[in-house]
């Protein structure tokens, strides 16, 4: 090799290395749900040992780094994985099924459907050497919240702190007001095949029967009654989605029997990051705290 190859695979080494220091290691993960395929991100620390892991659940037709912040070209979650990487924390977020890079087809979804992959991401961080199953949290966005309210009242392994996102936690009252009373009545009175949904912030999905039906069954609120951990919900006062704030969220912590924080501020339920990301990174520093001594008990 000559001296110029030779300093030139030095300086690659170098800035590769560079490299990683500067960014948390991510790993691609998968695994299976009632046949299909359920995609991750596991983002690590730099730290030694099994570390703390929080388990982040989407919204309503996202995916695992969630919506894009249009200043910073980020996702808001894979932002919030990063800050949280730096002081520690591991993170898993997964694409639901029917998202992402996930298998099956988003007309299939139901929140039922999603708790199941929740559970199943549980027991996968269970057999992953790298995070401390011992300490784990959820972090739940939208209707990500009343997935992460079910789940904190199910699982059988140990939940240390849930946080809870401008949540979801009256999945058929908020159904009706997004969606509309007819639609939601067409769906429920359906037979098999999907419905034309129209979405208040542009666009329109498909979903199936048995996406509305399923709106009826579950009762967030009362799952997360059985969770007696500590509990962080941040609710926007300005959120014309999950409304009105900041009563949702008291009524919800009404029902939990535990330490709890309720973080109001005048945000939207996309934490205003279309104006601006200074509202979003005090909500990723307040979290990461409240996991942070959650932790240490």
């Amino acid at each position: 090799m000559t001296a110029f190859k030779h300093a030139t695979a030095i300086m690659l080494c170098l800035l590769c290395a560079t490299r990683t220091l500067a960014s948390p290691p991510e790993i691609t993960i998968s695994f299976q749900v009632d046949g299909q395929t359920v995609v991750g991100t596991l983002e690590l620390p730099s730290t030694t040992g099994r570390a703390p892991v929080i388990l982040m659940l989407h919204g309503f037709k996202g995916s695992r780094d969630e919506l894009m912040i249009p200043s910073l070209k980020e996702g808001i979650f894979k932002r919030a994985a990063d800050a949280w990487a730096d002081r520690g924390l591991a993170s898993l977020r997964i694409d639901f099924r029917g998202g992402g890079a996930s298998g099956g087809a988003f007309e299939d979804t139901t929140i039922s459907g999603q708790v199941k992959d929740a559970l199943a991401a549980i027991d996968f961080l269970q057999t992953e050497k790298s995070v401390d199953p011992r300490r784990m949290a959820l972090v739940g966005w939208s209707q990500g919240g009343a997935v992460a309210e079910t789940i904190a009242g199910r699982t059988s392994h140990p939940i240390r702190a849930v946080a809870l996102w401008n949540p979801m936690s009256s999945p058929a009252a908020v159904a009706e007001a997004i969606f509309g009373v007819e639609t939601v009545k067409v769906g429920v009175q359906g037979g098999s095949a999907p419905i034309t949904v129209r979405l208040p912030w542009g666009g329109q999905t498909m979903l199936k029967p048995a996406y509305f039906e399923d709106l009826y069954r579950l009762d967030p609120v009362a799952e997360f009654a059985r969770y007696s951990g500590p509990a962080f919900v941040a609710v926007g006062t300005t959120d014309t989605v999950i409304y009105p704030q900041p009563d949702s969220g008291k009524t919800l912590l009404a029902y939990h029997h535990g330490q709890s924080e309720l973080w109001v501020r005048p945000m939207d339920h996309a934490f205003n990051v279309f104006q601006e990301t200074r509202t979003l990174d005090a909500l990723i520093a307040a979290t990461g705290n409240f996991f942070t001594k959650a932790m240490q008990h």
